[in-house]
C-alpha cells in the first residue's frame, strides 16, 4: 500500500500574472485546475541602456533606483508620451502600538506628526502610450510598468514630476479607491521637505465606477456602497485571477524579492486592461460618423493638406470614417509641435483623443486632499477603557506569542502523535498546504465563528488552534497549549512556520495524502477509468483526454471528490518538496 495523493498543478491563468492557491481545491473533474504561486521575476543585468525586469505579465517593467539610470530617462519618455497611467502605491502595514501583530509599535515609524501615516516605498507607474505624431520611435507606444524606489530616488527631485504628471490634463489617470494613497504618498513627500506633499490628482478615474458601468450599464443600478476588491474585479472583467498574497508583505525591506515586484506590477497594468475593456464598450456606444461630425474640416479639406494626405492615403480602400480617424492625430500634431519643444519633457504629452476626451467629460473626477485629509484620525474609541474580559481571571491573563507546549496529541499527556490543526478563517489558506503535506487541518464549519465556539471545537477534536487574530490569545487561559498566532503573512513562509514550530515531520510519501477540499482521506484502492466514469455520474465531469491515459484514480472517502496523478500532481508535489525543503 502507497499512500494516494491528490493532484494540484500550478496553472498561469491568461495574461500572464502569477496567481495562487485561492482557498479552491486543487485539480480535480469538479473544479478544474486552481492557480498556484510560483516564481515570477528576476532581475536582469544592469547595461547601458534600460534592461525591463522579466516577469510575466505580457508588459515591460522598469524598476526605478536611481537619477541618472537609463530607467529613469525612459520613464520621463514614457510619461511624455502617455495618454492613460495607471497608478498604485505600496507601504510597510503598519499596527496599532497595542497590538501584538509583527511589524507595528513604536519602532515602525518616527514619532513626528508628518510621519503618522505610513511610509510609501513604492510608487507603481503604468504607462499607456499614444501614437507619437510626430514620427517616435513604434517601440516607444506600447505599455511599460516602472516601479519607482522611494526609498533610493531623492524624493525633491521626483516631486515636481510626479506634481505635473498628478495635475496634468493630457493624461488621465487611473487607481483603485487610490485617495488613501495619495493621502500617504503626500506625507511621505511633506517628510522629506517637499509641502505640502500633493494637493490633487485629475482628470481622475476610479476603477470601481468603471466596473460599475461595465456590470450596470443596461439596469441603471445605483453603485453599491461596499465596492469589490480589485482581484474580484480583475477575474470578472478579464478571466484573470490575480495574487493578493503580498498585499501585506513588508515593502520596506530591501531587495525587493521577485513576487513583490511582479504583484507590484500587477497592480498597476491591470488598471490599464481594465479600462481598455471599459473604452471599447464605451466608444461601441457612438459612431465613428458622430466623431467625425464633430471636425470642422471635411474630407475635400483633408486632402488639401499635404500633412494630412500622407496619414489618409496610406490607409488603402479605407472608409470616409476610417481616414477621419487617421488625421485626428495629425490635427494635434500641427496644434502643439511649436509649444512642446520649450515645455519641460511631462508637458509634451498630446492632448487627449476624441475617445478618452469623451471619457473624460462623462466619468472624469478628481482626488483632491483638504486639509483635514493630511491628518491622521483618531478613533474615539481609542481612549475608552475597556474593562476586562474574564474579570476573575485578569491576574492570570498573560499573552504570549511563542508556543510554549507540548500539543495535545504529544505522547507525554495521552496524545496519539497524530498533530492536528484547527485555522481559522484568517489562515484558511494555511489550512490547504498543510493538507497537501498530509497534516490534518480542519477549518471552522461557519464563515464567521464566535471565538467560544472555535475554542470548543479545537478542545473537544484536541487541535492547535492557528489564527492571525490578536484578540484570540486572550482566551488562552480556557485551552493552555491550544492557540498559536502565525507570524508570517506568506503561506509558504506560514507552513514552514508552523513545520518548524510544532517539530512536524514531512516525508514525500505524506504528500498529497489528504483532500484539499474537505481535509478527508482516500480509499485504499485506486479506481480504474470505468469506475472513476461510473462514481462521478451526476456529481462530476471526467475531461474526455485522460480517457486514453494510463490514470489511477482516488476517490474521498468522506466528499466523494475524485483526484488523478497527471503532469499537474507532479507539479504540486515538486512545489512542496522545495517549500518543506525535504532534498536538504
Amino acid at each position: 500500500y502507497r499512500h494516494p495523493r491528490a493532484a494540484g498543478p500550478p496553472t498561469r491563468p491568461s495574461g500572464g500574472q502569477p496567481a495562487e492557491v485561492t482557498g479552491g481545491d486543487r485539480t480535480s473533474a469538479a473544479s478544474g485546475t486552481s492557480a498556484m504561486e510560483g516564481e515570477t521575476a528576476t532581475t536582469a543585468a544592469s547595461t547601458s541602456t534600460s534592461t525591463a525586469i522579466t516577469t510575466m505579465l505580457p508588459v515591460e517593467t522598469h524598476l526605478v533606483t536611481a537619477l541618472e539610470s537609463p530607467e529613469y530617462a525612459l520613464l520621463q519618455r514614457s510619461l511624455a508620451r502617455s495618454s492613460v497611467l495607471g497608478l498604485d502605491a505600496e507601504w510597510k502595514p503598519s499596527y496599532r502600538r497595542d497590538d501584538l501583530c509583527g511589524g507595528g509599535g513604536e519602532a515602525a515609524y518616527p514619532s513626528t506628526s508628518s510621519l503618522l501615516f505610513p511610509t510609501v516605498t513604492l510608487l507603481q507607474i503604468a504607462c499607456r502610450g499614444a501614437p507619437d505624431p510626430a514620427g517616435g520611435a513604434a517601440g516607444d507606444s506600447g505599455p511599460r510598468v516602472f516601479l519607482l524606489d522611494l526609498l533610493s530616488l531623492p524624493l525633491p527631485a521626483v516631486w515636481e514630476l510626479l506634481g505635473d504628471v498628478f495635475e496634468s490634463p493630457h493624461v488621465l489617470k487611473l487607481g483603485f479607491r487610490f485617495k488613501q494613497d495619495l493621502v500617504y504618498l503626500s506625507s511621505t513627500f511633506a517628510s522629506h521637505g517637499c509641502n505640502p506633499g500633493f494637493n490633487k490628482v485629475e482628470p481622475f478615474i476610479d476603477i470601481t465606477s468603471v466596473y460599475h458601468y461595465l456590470t450596470n450599464t443596461s439596469t441603471g443600478k445605483k453603485p453599491p456602497k461596499e465596492t469589490k476588491s480589485l482581484a474580484t474585479i480583475c477575474k470578472e472583467v478579464l478571466g484573470i485571477v490575480m495574487s493578493k498574497e503580498h498585499q501585506c508583505s513588508d515593502w520596506s525591506i530591501r531587495p525587493l524579492t521577485k513576487e513583490q515586484i511582479s504583484y507590484a506590477a500587477a497592480d498597476a497594468y491591470y488598471l490599464l486592461e481594465i479600462f481598455d475593456v471599459f473604452q471599447c464598450n464605451f466608444s461601441g456606444q457612438d459612431s465613428v460618423e458622430q466623431y467625425s461630425s464633430r471636425l470642422t474640416r471635411g474630407l475635400k479639406d483633408l486632402f488639401l493638406t499635404s500633412s494630412v494626405c500622407d496619414n489618409v492615403l496610406s490607409i488603402k480602400y479605407s472608409s470616409a470614417s476610417d481616414m477621419v480617424k487617421s488625421s485626428s492625430y495629425a490635427l494635434l500634431r500641427n496644434t502643439i509641435t511649436a509649444a512642446s519643444t520649450s515645455l519641460p519633457l511631462y508637458s509634451g504629452t498630446l492632448p487627449l483623443d476624441l475617445s478618452l476626451s469623451e471619457v473624460v467629460t462623462k466619468y472624469g473626477e478628481r482626488i483632491l486632499l483638504k486639509e483635514s485629509d493630511r491628518k491622521p484620525r483618531i478613533s474615539k474609541r481609542k481612549g475608552r477603557r475597556q474593562p476586562p474580559v474574564f474579570g476573575e481571571y485578569e491576574g492570570e491573563f498573560t499573552t504570549n506569542n511563542d508556543w510554549q507546549g507540548p500539543p495535545p496529541w504529544d505522547s507525554s499527556i495521552g496524545g496519539d502523535e497524530c498533530p492536528r490543526f484547527l485555522c481559522d478563517v484568517m489562515v484558511e489558506g494555511l489550512a490547504k498546504y498543510l493538507r497537501c503535506v498530509g497534516i490534518d487541518a480542519a477549518i471552522p464549519s461557519s464563515k464567521k465563528p464566535e471565538p467560544r465556539l472555535l475554542i470548543e471545537q479545537a478542545y473537544k477534536e484536541k487541535r492547535v488552534l492557528l489564527t492571525r487574530d490578536a484578540k484570540l490569545l486572550k482566551h488562552q487561559y480556557l485551552i493552555r497549549n491550544q492557540i498559536y498566532r502565525v507570524k508570517n503573512l506568506i503561506k509558504n513562509e506560514q507552513l514552514l512556520e508552523v513545520i518548524e514550530t510544532f517539530q512536524l515531520k514531512i516525508s514525500e510519501e505524506q504528500l498529497m495524502s489528504r483532500c484539499t477540499k474537505c481535509n478527508g482521506h482516500f480509499i485504499q484502492k485506486p479506481l480504474t477509468i470505468e469506475e472513476a466514469i461510473t462514481a462521478s455520474k451526476g456529481f462530476q465531469v471526467i475531461p474526455d483526454c485522460l480517457f486514453n491515459q494510463d490514470l489511477e484514480f482516488w476517490q474521498c472517502i468522506d466528499c466523494n471528490q475524485l483526484y488523478w496523478e497527471g503532469t499537474q500532481y507532479q507539479n504540486a508535489v515538486q512545489k512542496f518538496i522545495n517549500v518543506c525543503k525535504l532534498n536538504d
